[in-house]
């Protein structure tokens, strides 16, 4: 029998249009769940903010994403996953109805499975490399691994740009990812929901040798792993419903989203938060 809160929508919170990679890999795993996507794309970039204003934001962002009925939060803004989760998690999650994710756990964790020799790359923005959200995931959980961490600050708006694969992406690419390259590493965390669509270019620079790891992927996986073990998974074969909301600029997140969803997105919704 199906519930209410089956046929309720799975919730997802970006900083503004990277996270669009993971409501991909969700919405291509489990088609049939209905999802709510909210882009604070009037105060985006958060990886060069404070950590407590990053968490200011994301509170605020959540909270009006949580006016929708929701079986779910997924937090898609690694630099938000790095500042804020554990505060998000004790707000909303705090009987445990709404669960929150965000994309560190599932990323590390699919690199250490992954990884043969135990070295590891994570790139990302500033925020979530200094904050060594990354890195203290991965020594937490296996001591004896090594971890190289490296800004790459430039990537996000060569992404949003849609310069996927071109030379100012390559150039930039060599420079960002030789140092972490030449330390040998055998496993590399795409650490930014931007990055993804730049994986042709980060693969040639350092090797087809390097796993690359799209946190992404490794957070639809868990999702679905958690709503099936709570029977929270939609029982439908009709596809599920997708609504976009953003604090500023529909038109120019329809226009960026289109590059990061690879189809046309449907209407997007402008929205204001308020603390």
């Amino acid at each position: 029998m199906v519930t209410s809160r089956q046929e309720r929508a799975i919730g997802i919170f970006d900083s503004g249009i990277g996270g669009l990679t993971v409501l991909k890999a969700i919405a291509t795993l489990m088609p049939s769940e209905h999802i709510v996507y909210l882009g604070d794309t009037a105060r985006v970039p958060y990886g060069t903010k404070s950590p407590s204003m990053v968490s200011r934001y994301a509170a605020e962002a959540v909270g009006k994403l949580m006016s929708v009925p929701l079986k779910m939060v997924v937090i898609a803004c690694n630099t938000a996953s790095a500042c804020a989760l554990g505060t998000l998690v004790e707000t909303v999650d705090r009987t445990g109805a709404v669960p929150v994710l965000g994309v560190i756990g599932p990323g590390a964790h699919e690199a250490l499975a992954r990884s043969t020799k135990g070295r590891i790359g994570v790139i990302g923005t500033e925020s979530t490399i200094k904050q060594g959200a990354y890195q203290n995931v991965l020594k937490t959980l296996a001591p004896e691994v090594t971890v190289w961490a490296r800004p790459c600050p430039l990537f996000v708006p060569l992404a949003e740009e849609g310069w996927l694969d071109n030379e100012v992406t390559e150039a930039a690419a060599r420079r960002y990812l030789a140092p972490v390259r030449d330390q040998g590493i055998d496993t590399l965390i795409l650490g930014c929901t931007h990055y993804p669509l730049l994986k042709g270019v980060i693969s040639r620079t350092v090797g087809a040798s390097v796993q690359l790891i799209d946190s992404a992927e490794a957070t639809a996986r868990e999702v679905k792993a958690l709503l099936e073990a709570r029977g929270l998974e939609r029982q439908s074969e009709e596809p599920g419903r997708r609504a976009f909301l953003v604090t500023d600029s529909p038109e120019r997140f329809a226009r960026v989203g289109e590059i990061f969803l690879g189809e046309p997105l449907e209407r997007v919704e402008l929205v204001i938060l308020q603390a």
